[in-house]
């Protein structure tokens, strides 16, 4: 039987799996890479387990991906973001998208309801 610390390692990297896969599916295609970002609720926090273990796996998970990886708690979420400066490109990209994603917003709202 694996003693106590071999059972916390392996429980540890199953949690650093588990988040690098949560950060991988959240980038988004166009942005090659830049950009991310996961946000982690309080009831996905309860689940993962420790908040001081779940912050320490995060950053591993990024460093996994490549990312200049940051926490940062905010009332019961933890965001956890990559910090790498983007290249002018996937900034002018998610701009263009951020701006489209606004008009969108904005025409849905003139619409007459009814």
């Amino acid at each position: 039987m694996p003693d106590r610390d071999e059972l916390a390692r392996r429980r540890y990297q199953k949690l650093v799996d588990r988040l690098e896969s949560m950060m991988r599916a959240a980038l988004k295609p166009q942005f090659k890479g830049y950009r991310g970002q996961l946000i982690l609720s309080g009831d996905d926090l309860a689940e993962l387990g420790d908040l001081k273990d779940v912050r320490h796996a995060a950053r591993e998970a990024g460093r996994r991906l490549g990312w200049k990886t940051t926490t940062r708690l905010v009332g019961d979420r933890l965001f956890v973001l990559d910090e790498r400066k983007v290249p002018e490109e996937i900034k002018q990209l998610a701009g263009d998208e951020a701006a489209a994603a606004i008009d969108r917003a904005r025409h849905e709202s003139q619409r007459p309801r009814g």
